[in-house]
């Protein structure tokens, strides 16, 4: 597939504040997976959306994760802000998210499940600290079965700022880059 002939969109779950970055609590202005999808959303030409839960997560790390580890058991489907209004536009779907505890953040969940995306592809992105993409990929091809799935990329989140040249890389090999 060629990104030219694809009409592509940068989705996105991404947290600034207090995250954990090679061992310490650091204060992100801008989260690591957000830096990542500029860079895709740059070099790809694809239109971007941000997956934001109505009820936000803390600024605090160790809040947050008690909130996502609540969340993961009991299955929650956290409500979003916005839709996308024409995911019908769109051939091909850059999915990008921290990893949390093996897989994507729970509102990312919610953001597969409101749509149809069969005969699209998906191609996720993840960033982490030291885990990979753990189990969301295939998580993701159990609730979009019908979906073609390319290979994803992680990006360790503390060098996310310098990650340009993976992601262009990355690119060229899935036979996205411009």
């Amino acid at each position: 597939m060629n990104s030219q002939n694809a009409k592509s969109l940068v989705a996105y779950f991404s947290r600034g504040g207090k995250n954990y970055v090679s061992g310490a609590i650091t204060d992100l202005p801008v989260g690591n997976t957000e830096v990542v999808a500029r860079m895709i959303q740059k070099a790809t030409g694809s239109d971007s959306f941000r997956i934001e839960a109505v009820n936000s997560y803390p600024k605090d790390y160790h809040q947050t994760t008690d909130v996502a580890q609540k969340e993961q058991r009991a299955n929650a489907r956290p409500e979003l802000t916005a839709h996308v209004e024409n995911m019908d536009a769109y051939d091909v779907i850059f999915l990008g998210y921290p990893n949390w505890y093996g897989t994507m953040p729970m509102p990312v969940f919610t953001f597969l499940e409101g749509y149809d995306f069969a005969g699209k592809t998906i191609i996720p992105f993840c960033t982490h600290e030291g885990s990979g993409m753990g189990r969301s990929e295939k998580d993701i091809a159990r609730i979009c079965p019908q979906a073609r799935f390319l290979e994803g990329l992680a990006v360790h989140g503390a060098y996310a700022g310098s990650a340009q040249g993976d992601v262009e890389n990355w690119l060229r090999k899935i036979g996205m880059a411009k």
